[in-house]
């Protein structure tokens, strides 16, 4: 079991750095932008991950009397796998805690990155 878990720590620390070029993934949401990041939020504790913090880029930028479409960011994880991959590779470090944003397009349409 142990040879199994090291097996794909060290996959993973090797994958980890060529996914970061791959750019970033929109999915579509069906709901609004704070519906998906409590939704998200929800899924995120079930799973045992930490929720760090939640960004609420627009009501910052309001605040400074910029107007910005809704835009929220959820940093989460779990120190029980990040840690692991920073003792691999302490550069991972940079992309940890992993992110999600949750953003609402000129057309209204939310998505999740």
């Amino acid at each position: 079991m142990k040879k199994a878990i090291l097996a794909a720590l060290s996959i993973v620390c090797i994958a980890i750095p060529a996914l970061a070029t791959d750019g970033m993934v929109a999915v579509p949401s069906t709901y609004t932008v704070e519906e998906t990041a409590e939704r998200l939020e929800s899924v995120l504790d079930e799973k045992g991950m930490t929720i760090f913090t939640r960004i609420k880029h627009s009501e910052a930028a309001a605040k400074v009397g910029i107007e910005l479409r809704k835009t929220e960011l959820i940093l989460f994880g779990n120190p029980k796998v990040g840690s692991p991959l920073m003792k691999c590779q302490q550069s991972v470090a940079i992309d940890l805690p992993q992110k999600a944003l949750i953003w609402e397009d000129d057309n209204a349409k939310v998505w999740i990155s």
